[in-house]
């Protein structure tokens, strides 16, 4: 019997060979697509499937990978030659809601937009907010360590995370954290598989930090600069006026004409959004006016055309720019996004970087960034041509000027990845920021937890 027979027998309908399927699990929203054809997907709706998949895998010694909305950036959950592609979209319950010490369980396929629509019946939000938060899983954040637009001030995904229940590669169960705000006994597991893109272990659930909602108005501040230099300037005057919006980011004029024509003449906001970059800054809880005039007068000092608004309608219309990027890249052919992050203090200097790159190459590079953390992601459009196949790779020149970023990011006392990380795209660059030793070391914990290599093989580490 070999391992596919086995898992037929095992979980019977639940198991997919069905080349569609197949083919859909081979990439993932950065646009990478896996070479080969895997050998099955398994749509998990229980632990005790996952646990059962582990172990049949483990005995065949056949490589699995995890899979949960397939909203990733880095290439890290596409289904490989010959392996299994484990899906947890289908562990999709909260299985508990606690208002008194605020926490909630959730299990792994959880969509972020969902747990928060069903917080918000009890005064409660999850605060980790990823862009693609009405697509991604709650899991699939934990894995990556998710960032997003709230980093600054209300911190990553891990962060959030208080204990995980993840399926080891045996087949067995291990709970992790604790569900006390303090907790200090042994080595922070919770902390090491948080980001550790399915290399570790399969998470199944969570138990999650909740906040209550924010209490006090919310304040929005969109404005436009000559050039995003300026813009990113500003953002960090705004920092080191040790003013802590909920929201700051900052569009390049490249991604921002796509955007004003993506979006039509109505959703301008009042901003002449064809010209220039734009900042957009959004402050909350009881103080957020003050903190937003206090913005005002720093951006209108760094010469920003800049409008405040408390009303919710004007702040969704300022904050549908920002989240129009990817969509209105689209529209041009397949995005490759990109993710670096720098000191904000030196952002400025990584976007004068990145413009000096396509200049030079003639390569367009239209940039977002989460100016509050100084988390950057360049954009690289590769347009298709009629009847070209998905399967085409990025051409040289783009790895090239990404070699060019990723060196300069590094060289700024930056790194490879804020949020998205490492997956398959980056391991080549992991070296040059980690080093030798760190890498090694890293390479060893991975034999403690995955002693055949059979999770994830290929993401984050080469070789």
């Amino acid at each position: 019997m070999n391992a596919l027979t086995r898992l037929q027998t095992e979980l019977g309908d639940i198991v997919s060979t069905d080349p569609i399927d197949l083919a859909a699990s081979r990439t993932d929203k950065s646009g990478w697509v896996a070479d080969g054809t895997p050998l099955a997907i398994v749509r998990a709706t229980a632990v005790q499937q996952v646990q059962a998949v582990l172990r049949i895998a483990t005995e065949f010694r056949v490589p699995v990978v995890t899979r949960g909305a397939g909203t990733g950036l880095s290439g890290g959950a596409c289904g490989t030659d010959g392996s299994i592609v484990l899906s947890v979209a289908g562990l999709n319950r909260i299985l508990e809601i606690n208002a008194d010490d605020e926490l909630a369980v959730v299990e792994a396929g959880v969509i972020n937009q969902q747990l928060n629509d069903v917080l918000a019946e009890q005064n409660l939000w999850f605060a980790p907010d990823p862009a693609s938060k009405a697509i991604s899983t709650v899991g699939g954040n934990i894995a990556t360590n998710a960032g997003g637009l709230l980093c600054a001030k209300y911190g990553v995904t891990r962060e959030a995370v208080l204990g995980l229940t993840v399926v080891l590669a045996d087949g067995s169960l291990l709970r992790t954290g604790h569900r006390t705000i303090k907790g200090v006994t042994g080595y922070d597991l919770t902390a090491l598989l948080t980001g550790s893109e399915g290399t570790l272990g399969v998470i199944v659930d969570a138990t999650v930090r909740v906040r209550a909602r924010t209490a006090g108005t919310v304040a929005t501040i969109g404005a436009v600069f000559e050039t995003v230099t300026a813009a990113a300037a500003a953002s960090a005057a705004i920092t080191a006026a040790r003013i802590r919006p909920a929201v700051m980011e900052l569009i390049d004029p490249i991604a921002l004409a796509q955007i004003a024509t993506y979006l039509g003449p109505d959703c301008s906001a009042g901003l002449p959004l064809r010209r220039g970059a734009f900042l957009l800054v959004q402050t909350d809880g009881p103080a957020a006016l003050a903190e937003a005039e206090q913005a005002l007068i720093v951006l209108r000092a760094a010469g920003g055309e800049a409008t405040l608004s408390t009303d919710a309608a004007s702040g969704d219309r300022l904050l549908a720019i920002r989240r129009a990027m990817h969509p209105a890249l689209e529209q041009l052919g397949q995005v490759l996004i990109e993710d670096v992050s720098v000191p904000r203090s030196r952002m400025a200097e990584m976007f004068a970087a990145i413009a000096e790159i396509s200049a030079r190459t003639g390569i367009p590079i239209p940039t977002v960034a989460h100016a509050g953390d100084g988390n950057l992601h360049p954009n690289f459009v590769i347009a298709r041509r009629p009847g070209e196949s998905v399967d085409t790779p990025v051409p040289d020149e783009i790895w090239a000027a990404a070699d060019e970023m990723f060196r300069t990011a590094i060289a700024l006392g930056g790194t490879l990845t804020g949020e998205h990380g490492v997956g398959v795209l980056k391991r080549r660059w992991l070296r040059d920021e980690i080093g030798d030793r760190s890498l090694d070391l890293q390479r060893q914990v991975k034999a403690v937890f995955d002693p055949l290599g059979i999770l994830n093989p290929g993401t984050m580490f080469e070789g």
